[in-house]
């Protein structure tokens, strides 16, 4: 089975070049300034301009209102968009209306209960992400990117009428077992690479992809 991967949060070019030589078909830049990951309109323009035609830039946002999308557009040519707030289905069908981009919502899954919330966005979006629910005791909590898992288990066996995405404290040494609990065909990885928050390793970034290509 192909699995396609993201690496999500990059900021900086040795990063950025390390995923696309290395095999990443997706990208992310992340728009959310509490992030260790977050990057200017002007910082995501120079790295978008080192992501070939065939990789796909997905730039993440939280709740964002239209001034901020407007402002990241109008400097960097993102492929698609990520929301990774609360944005409801009606949000979610506005901004593809009004930006003409795929957009994909994150599902924060802790039961069995958050995975069915994703049936309410059919024909909102044209992807979901599953990623794992903080629990409101975790200090500093991160929409995503907290190195948090779920029990991939749960979306086995499970299809949608549109792609999606597994994140969630995946890293080079359990992305096989992610693939084989859940059954995805897209991993998405942001801290499982990083040496700290925000500081993407370009040799985990390589081993990471590597680990994909092996399965």
């Amino acid at each position: 089975m192909t699995v396609d991967t993201k690496i999500c949060g990059i900021n900086d070019p040795s990063a950025m070049k390390t995923a696309v030589s290395a095999g990443a078909k997706y990208v992310g830049l992340v728009f959310y300034p509490p992030s260790p990951r977050a990057l200017t309109p002007d910082e995501a323009a120079g790295l978008a301009a080192l992501v070939p035609d065939e990789v796909t830039t997905v730039g993440l946002f939280v709740d964002p209102d239209d001034t901020l999308i407007d402002r990241v557009l109008a400097r960097v040519p993102l492929d698609m968009l990520q929301l990774h707030g609360s944005e409801t289905p009606a949000r979610c069908t506005e901004l593809r209306q009004r930006t003409g981009r795929p957009v994909m919502k994150a599902i924060k899954v802790a039961s069995p209960k958050d995975i069915d919330t994703a049936a309410e966005y059919l024909g909102s979006v044209d992807w979901l992400m599953f990623d794992a629910k903080a629990p409101r005791e975790m200090a500093g909590a991160l929409p995503g990117g907290n190195a948090l898992s779920f029990d991939w288990t749960l979306l086995a066996g499970r299809t949608w009428p549109v792609p999606w995405m597994l994140a969630g404290g995946i890293n080079p040494d359990n992305v096989a077992a992610a693939v084989q609990a859940s059954g995805t065909k897209v991993v998405d990885v942001s801290s499982g690479v990083e040496t700290e928050p925000g500081r993407k390793d370009p040799a985990r970034i390589e081993a990471f992809l590597a680990a994909v290509k092996n399965l």
